[in-house]
């Protein structure tokens, strides 16, 4: 076999392992959790559906391959958890290592044009990034408001903790985070996210 094929091809099976990889949001009918494929794949459809929230012009061509990629350093790194202090604390140089090898295993071009993404999306500076961030933070808020907030409550979810995380959505689409915050509201008066933001008399 051609090398640069089998090395195309090996990387795609080792992608496959993301499959295995569960997160801690539930699918919309609350069944199950979902896993980063799943994930990866719900990102890549709503890029190109909700582009036009963006407040920059993207371009979808590295949107796409973007949020397709940027969990596959789960495989070596696991799946941390958005509102987990301890494993956040290491996140980063877990994840750096993960994508050194998983990256290289495609051919030189190939694995550096898409290690190039990965770090473009980690420093969150581009167009592309904010509003490939804004689709990553979205989408499991919307699936907990599907399933009437299960994941928050399962985890003691805190207001200040969704704020702190979507610091900067707003950049990616404000539309789009002002919509989340009327559901974080709609959420803290059910109960299913602790109000730790409201002040106190």
């Amino acid at each position: 076999m051609d090398e640069r094929l089998k090395k195309q091809l090996d990387f795609i099976l080792e992608a496959d392992k993301v499959k295995n990889i569960m997160r801690q949001t539930y699918l919309a009918d609350g069944k199950r959790k979902e896993n980063d494929a799943e994930h990866s794949w719900h990102l890549a459809l709503m890029a190109v559906l909700l582009k036009e929230y963006a407040p920059e012009k993207v371009d979808l061509s590295k949107v796409i391959p973007m949020v397709l990629i940027h969990d596959l350093v789960e495989i070596d790194a696991g799946d941390t958890y958005a509102y987990d202090a301890v494993g956040g604390a290491t996140q980063h140089t877990r994840e750096e290592a993960a994508a050194q090898r998983i990256y290289g295993i495609l051919p030189e071009d190939q694995g550096k044009w898409l290690y190039n993404l990965w770090e473009e999306f980690e420093a969150y500076e581009t167009p592309e990034a904010k509003y490939a961030h804004m689709l990553d933070n979205s989408q499991p808020l919307f699936l907990n408001n599907a399933t009437d907030g299960i994941s928050w409550v399962e985890h003691g979810v805190k207001k200040s903790q969704i704020y702190t995380r979507n610091r900067r959505t707003g950049e990616g689409a404000p539309k789009i985070w002002e919509y989340m915050q009327e559901l974080i509201d709609q959420h803290v008066e059910k109960g299913h996210v602790i109000d730790d933001m409201s002040k106190k008399e």
